[in-house]
């Protein structure tokens, strides 16, 4: 594990940059040899990013093991001065959306919302085949984010808060959104939208997170 291959910080077993421990860092670790990284960070802190990485650091500090995660963005934002809220999610969870934008609002900010399958158009168009689809014989409307993302685009939003987009439709948000992105909860049907459950029990899970062959051929 060198620098030149990447960091590699899920296999440290010293954690010391946490401990604050610099002069006891693995050989291995970007800090030993990144040092013009850490020093772009610092500038980028210095300068527009700044503002963000505060009001992070004193929600952090302000709602720990204490605010739910909706509360630490409500928070968020409210130290930023940003009253105008995009809320991207899945039809999949339209009934916890009504209920996360009204929290909101009662809050004080302005929520505009974008659904998944909003323009309704046919998978088709992605080239995704009849057998393909998730309930084959029916029409599927296609998850658009990149649409979503558009549409709070326009509507001028500040901040914009992810619920339960699939996997790839995430990213696609992410990439065409204007706005900073934060994320309230993602999608796992498997868990209850608790991704983490397949890592806290991978030997319940076994094959469910074994990539099918087919897939990566």
């Amino acid at each position: 594990m060198t620098s030149k291959e990447g960091p590699k910080c899920a296999f440290c077993r010293t954690y010391s940059c946490w401990k604050g421990e610099k002069d006891n860092l693995p050989a291995f670790c970007p800090g030993q040899k990144e040092g013009h990284i850490y020093e772009k960070a610092a500038e980028a802190y210095r300068g527009e990013d700044g503002e963000l990485a505060r009001a992070a650091a004193l929600v952090e500090a302000g709602g720990y093991g204490n605010w739910p995660r909706l509360r630490e963005i409500a928070e968020l934002a409210g130290r930023l001065n940003i009253k105008r809220l995009g809320l991207a999610f899945c039809v999949g969870l339209r009934r916890e959306a009504a209920d996360v934008a009204r929290i909101l609002e009662e809050n004080g900010f302005t929520v505009f919302s974008a659904m998944c399958k909003t323009g309704s158009r046919p998978k088709e168009e992605l080239g995704i085949e009849d057998r393909e689809k998730v309930r084959p014989g029916t029409f599927e409307p296609m998850c658009n984010p990149v649409a979503q993302a558009l549409l709070l685009n326009e509507a001028g939003v500040e901040l914009n808060i992810l619920l339960g987009l699939c996997a790839g439709h995430d990213t696609l948000f992410i990439k065409h959104a204007a706005a900073p992105v934060t994320v309230l909860a993602v999608k796992d049907r498997a868990t209850g939208h608790n991704p983490l459950a397949a890592v806290y029990a991978a030997h319940y899970f076994g094959k469910k997170l074994k990539m099918d062959k087919k897939t990566q051929d």
